[in-house]
């Protein structure tokens, strides 16, 4: 059986690739601390999920301490490595900037150190749309510049970029870094605003809608997410035999490193992503109208053909049917 680890593997996107894996015929070693950075009891449903699972080891650990991946790696040596692990968040990093720096940057070193004594065919890290900071220039392909970062939290994404691509050259480790755009769905984070949207629009209470409205989003559905993830395994980089077979590739000339964006290739007015959440719950929300926060940005969006060359797959998930599992789900689980 095929070994896969995944760290934060009880998180939003982590227990659905874990998942989706276990269902492939994988063997999937999870690592999650689980913080209390959200509700546990959230996180620990996932887990139970993934528990149910034969082929599912768990391991409660954070992958940002001395020796922990080191000593996994050289116990379960995996084939695959889906890097999932992370301190997320743009305004928390506002009110706790440690816990990105340990996290997001002591815990891909920590990663990369063992992926350098026990090497895996392929490794799949995750970055953020927040790595193109201050662009305005959209939609966002990988090859832009992106230098000038809104947030810690993109700061530190954007680091582990570099990071990761200084061993994927010294140490020839195969890595894709993915940059995701704005995840959504059933099981998601509370601390996200689809989550908090349907909360206070189904309380019936006001909802906080930043820089008056005027925000757009490239929403991605989380499934659309995963099959995208899955597919980029089979798609490991090499720059010896690569160079030049794909359009607008991002793959580095020195290393075996490229960057993919996973995206829906479209950008939505918040106004609209907010009405499906109307049209789902059967309710008109009251908006509370407030200026941008401190390190948000106005708009993203996702070109994907790169992702498209490798895979042949772009998300297309509509959001007034993400919403509406999204609503249906929440419902179900919060049992209202």
């Amino acid at each position: 059986m095929k070994t896969a680890l995944v760290t934060g593997s009880s998180g939003f996107i982590g227990y659905f690739v874990a998942e989706a894996l276990l269902m492939q015929g994988w063997r999937v070693i999870g690592i999650d601390s689980m913080s209390d950075y959200y509700d546990v009891s959230l996180k620990q449903a996932r887990l139970n999920r993934l528990l149910a699972h034969e082929g599912f080891v768990n391991l409660r650990d954070e992958v940002q301490k001395q020796g922990v991946l080191l000593a996994l790696f050289a116990e379960h040596k995996p084939e695959i490595v889906v890097h999932l692990a992370a301190q997320a968040g743009v305004r928390y990093s506002l009110e706790n900037p440690q816990s990105y720096f340990q996290t997001n940057l002591g815990g891909t070193l920590q990663l990369l150190e063992a992926a350098r004594a026990h090497p895996p065919k392929h490794i799949l890290m995750a970055s953020s749309s927040s790595a193109y900071g201050a662009n305005t220039q959209m939609p966002y392909n990988e090859n832009m510049q992106a230098d000038h970062q809104m947030s810690l939290y993109a700061a530190t994404k954007k680091s582990s970029e570099n990071i990761a691509h200084s061993y994927a050259h010294l140490f020839a480790l195969p890595i894709t870094m993915f940059r995701f755009f704005t995840v959504y769905g059933p099981w998601g984070r509370p601390d996200m605003a689809p989550h908090k949207f349907t909360s206070r629009i189904l309380e019936r209470r006001p909802i906080d809608v930043y820089n008056y409205g005027d925000m757009r989003r490239d929403f991605t559905y989380v499934t659309d997410l995963v099959q995208a993830i899955l597919l980029l395994i089979d798609a490991v980089p090499d720059h010896l035999t690569q160079q030049g077979q794909y359009d607008g590739d991002s793959l580095s000339p020195v290393a075996p490193y490229r960057v993919v964006n996973i995206g829906n290739s479209d950008t939505v007015p918040l106004l609209n992503f907010i009405k499906a959440i109307e049209d789902a719950t059967g309710i008109v929300a009251e908006k509370n109208l407030m200026p941008m926060q401190p390190g948000d940005v106005p708009a993203t969006w996702a070109d994907a053909s790169l992702l498209r060359a490798l895979t042949g797959y772009v998300p297309r998930t509509d959001i007034s049917d993400g919403v509406a599992q999204f609503v249906e789900w929440y419902r179900s689980y919060y049992k209202i």
